[in-house]
């Protein structure tokens, strides 16, 4: 096990040096620059070159990579030109809000789509099984921020049920030592806070979580209804083995590599895609951060932002090829 974890860990510096590359070519291939963005109507030659000179952009691409990559190394991405602030305080003030939202999304997802595809694959071909599969073809089909503005409408606006906006009520008194809403109630002993940050969650929540959930329900169905038919599941039931112990030792264990591959990248996808979901309930967190970066040109938050994100979704599904050593013993051998 030990050379198998060595092995994933070495992969992943050529990966990551790969991505600084692609990273710091896909911001500088961007229209515009953070000096046009600053300046706007009045910018004149002289005043874009004291920009770019500030920031360093005026000197050779070599250059500039070379020092972004000395940078990233010690986790400095320079300077936000919109809020003058270090861009790695910016990510950390503001990732734990897009964790506690990605978190609550996967939750709903894993939670419900798990037990809906082995429900849907062990009533194969019944009315369960049917509507499972139209559900999930309109869980995949509905766009996030169109089901984000009909669960604000329906449970918010009309019912009245659930806040609309936001983290946590701006008239609720709470310390954030963590910046994790949910967890910072129950260190601090402010249950009420937590409470209520779990009702801000809720609708976005289900929003972000409502394309994974029809991708995870259809592929624990395929896999479970795959592995099923296989000799050892009917050697098992033949030997009248109970149902739950075939479930449990034959069944889940051998269909969830593809299960789990789903959710490692679903995770990442979820921790780098809530840009439409933060916007629409004004979460706050890093989506909404690199969508305001973008308008404004800002360079460093935008090649910190997408390298860190990057990162940890790298790190997420190196942490999914760890598990199949785990789940499945064979892997570790290769």
């Amino acid at each position: 096990m030990g050379k198998f974890v060595v092995r994933r860990l070495l992969l992943l510096v050529p990966i990551l040096l790969g991505l600084s590359v692609l990273v710091f070519g896909y911001v500088r291939a961007l229209p515009g620059g953070p000096a046009d963005a600053l300046l706007g109507e009045r910018s004149t030659p002289e005043k874009k070159a004291q920009i770019e000179h500030l920031y360093g952009l005026d000197r050779p691409i070599y250059v500039q990579y070379g020092k972004f990559l000395e940078r990233a190394v010690r986790l400095d991405f320079g300077t936000s030109i919109t809020t003058q602030r270090p861009v790695s305080a910016e990510i950390r003030s503001r990732f734990p809000a897009t964790v506690e939202l990605s978190a609550a999304g996967l939750l709903f997802a894993v939670g419900g789509g798990i037990p809906l595809g082995y429900a849907a694959a062990r009533r194969y071909q019944s009315w369960f099984d049917n509507a499972s599969v139209v559900l999930s073809l309109l869980g995949i089909s509905i766009p996030v921020f169109f089901l984000a503005f009909l669960l604000k409408y329906l449970f918010a606006v009309k019912l009245g049920w659930l806040p609309s906006v936001g983290r946590q009520d701006p008239a609720l008194i709470a310390d954030h030592p963590t910046g994790f809403y949910v967890l910072d109630g129950i260190l601090t002993g402010n249950l009420a806070a937590s409470v209520d940050a779990i009702r801000h969650l809720v609708l976005p929540g289900l929003a972000l979580g409502s394309i994974p959930l029809a991708i995870i329900t259809r592929i624990t169905r395929a896999s479970v209804l795959e592995v099923t038919n296989e000799d050892y599941v009917r050697t098992a039931e033949s030997k009248g083995l109970t149902r739950r112990v075939i479930t449990r030792r034959h069944v889940l264990r051998n269909a969830m590599l593809p299960v789990v591959t789903v959710i490692g990248l679903q995770t990442g996808l979820l921790l780098s895609g809530a840009v439409l979901t933060e916007i629409v309930f004004a979460w706050g967190g890093m989506g909404q951060f690199m969508y305001d970066a973008i308008f404004s040109r800002d360079f460093a938050v935008l090649q910190g932002g997408i390298l860190f994100i990057a990162f940890v979704f790298v790190i997420v599904n190196l942490l999914v090829d760890l598990s199949y050593g785990f789940i499945d013993p064979r892997v570790r051998a290769r």
